[in-house]
């Protein structure tokens, strides 16, 4: 059977700062990212199954990326926990949906972080092929599984 690469892609606003950063995104700013999540697989064969012909239904894929990634990150504050400012995120009322991660929160690290969440959740029989965070409309940053074997 024919290996198939299917991409579904998710969408979802978010702010961050870069610490000790030496450039305008030290500070606290927002970017509008693209998510595009390419899995590999060969389509299910079993006539007796209900994703007869699928290598993932986009429904699953879509549970699975929207669970460990869209609705944690959606609409949050992502920063590292190595800032010294972290203290300002225990208001509540303006910073109620904020991760501080243990690395610093540019678009390369929150890839392979991502790459690192989905990973686990696929079945056994889907790989996860290729990542592509958009941060803007033009820069992203690309996450390969064969660069990462």
């Amino acid at each position: 059977m024919a290996k198939i690469r299917l991409t579904k892609e998710f969408r979802w606003e978010m702010a961050h700062a870069l610490w000790n950063y030496d450039g305008l995104c030290k500070n606290i700013h927002g970017h509008s990212y693209i998510l595009q999540v390419t899995v590999i697989g060969e389509p299910i064969s079993d006539p007796n199954s209900k994703k007869l012909g699928m290598v993932i239904d986009f429904g699953d894929l879509k549970k699975i990326v929207n669970k460990v990634i869209v609705d944690i990150m959606d609409h949050s504050l992502v920063i590292s926990d190595k800032s010294e400012h972290s203290h300002l995120l225990e208001l509540k009322e303006m910073f109620d949906r904020r991760h501080i991660t243990n690395y610093q929160p540019t678009c390369e690290n929150m890839i392979a972080d991502f790459a690192q969440r989905i990973i686990p959740l696929l079945p056994q029989e889907v790989g996860l092929f290729s990542l592509r965070l958009y941060e803007t409309a033009t820069a992203w940053a690309d996450w390969y599984a064969s660069d990462n074997q």
